[in-house]
């Protein structure tokens, strides 16, 4: 809901930092994968019960996660490039949640299924629907150049930072935040299917 207002702001800066990137022949790709391999480090300080490492590293993975388009726009959007970046997000997005399963499965075992559970759900029709739209030629530009149709809902990639963020300033809240955003995916998806079956209707 939020990317379309933060990406007029944070494109320029990453944009140009892309550029000095590219100067130095580090790739898009090459950023993709520091992106997840931070995420994955993430993930294993929050199990460590390391918090405030963890944060940083969240927060260093989508500063890389940020850089990887613009590096790619300072030199070639490719096809791969596109995948490869939604799969690394998609890695990400697991990770965060698995690390304070595997720091307190008892206490968040089940708050985390619900919460992975509706990521998958979630991720379902995001990718569904930019499948359909790139059958039907459909374009949008509001969340950044991509290299695939980028569908917008009620929770996009910064309300997801930040809930990420909150998670690891305040770990012991993990249950009822999960729940809350959980059912906030869940929502999110099923206003996406709703928005295919108008715009998609034959």
């Amino acid at each position: 809901m939020l990317d379309r207002y933060v990406r007029p702001l944070i494109d320029p800066p990453l944009n140009r930092a892309g550029r000095m990137i590219a100067q130095v022949r580090i790739s898009a790709n090459m950023m993709t994968t520091f992106g997840w391999v931070l995420g994955i480090l993430a993930a294993v300080a929050i199990a460590q019960h390391s918090y405030w490492l963890a944060l940083a590293l969240v927060l260093a993975s989508r500063l890389a996660d940020g850089l990887d388009g613009a590096v790619a726009r300072a030199t070639q959007l490719s096809d791969f490039g596109g995948y490869y970046d939604i799969v690394a997000d998609f890695v990400f997005y697991a990770a965060i949640p698995m690390g304070f399963i595997w720091a307190d499965p008892a206490a968040n075992g089940i708050a985390g299924g619900a919460l992975l559970t509706a990521f998958y759900i979630n991720g379902a029709t995001f990718l569904g629907y930019a499948i359909l739209a790139a059958k039907r030629n459909l374009t949008t530009s509001a969340r950044g150049e991509k290299s695939w149709y980028h569908v917008g809902g009620l929770l996009e990639g910064t309300e997801t930072i930040v809930f990420f963020v909150a998670l690891c300033l305040f770990p012991g809240w993990f249950v009822p935040l999960a729940w809350v955003f959980a059912l906030l995916c869940v929502l999110g998806a099923a206003a996406r299917i709703m928005m295919a079956r108008q715009v998609m209707r034959d």
